[in-house]
């Protein structure tokens, strides 16, 4: 059982950064797809960015587009989430998964193994 721990969450003014990591100690990162997401109060999961396990492409959803960075720490077993630039509405509990198959889309189903979430919020 692959079990996640997202970490790095926090509070932030608007325009902050934060990096999330995503981490296990069961099996090694690179060789999966990895995926984020998050769901804020109210409102559906929603995916964010996902990093694909055959060739490094990536994927972001225009909502982070420019302003979130996915990346794999592979010495450290870590996918990160660089995300700059934040807003008030990216306020959500964030969320890796990851992926059943090499492809890289950020759809709920293609994924298993999620972590407990990590609290990100943004003040205005």
């Amino acid at each position: 059982q692959v079990q996640l721990v997202e970490s790095g969450g926090g509070l932030v003014q608007a325009g902050g950064s934060l990096r999330l990591s995503c981490s296990t100690s069961v099996v090694p990162l690179a060789h999966y797809t990895i995926g984020w997401f998050r769901q804020a109060p109210g409102k559906e999961r929603e995916g964010l960015s996902c990093i694909s396990s055959s060739d490094g492409s990536t994927y972001y959803t225009d909502s982070v587009k420019g302003r979130f960075t996915i990346s794999r720490d592979n010495a450290k077993n870590t996918v990160n989430l660089q995300m700059d630039s934040l807003k008030p509405e990216d306020t959500a509990v964030y969320y890796c998964a990851v992926g059943k198959t090499m492809i890289c889309r950020v759809v709920s189903q293609d994924y298993d193994h999620w972590g407990q979430g990590t609290q990100v919020t943004v003040s205005s």
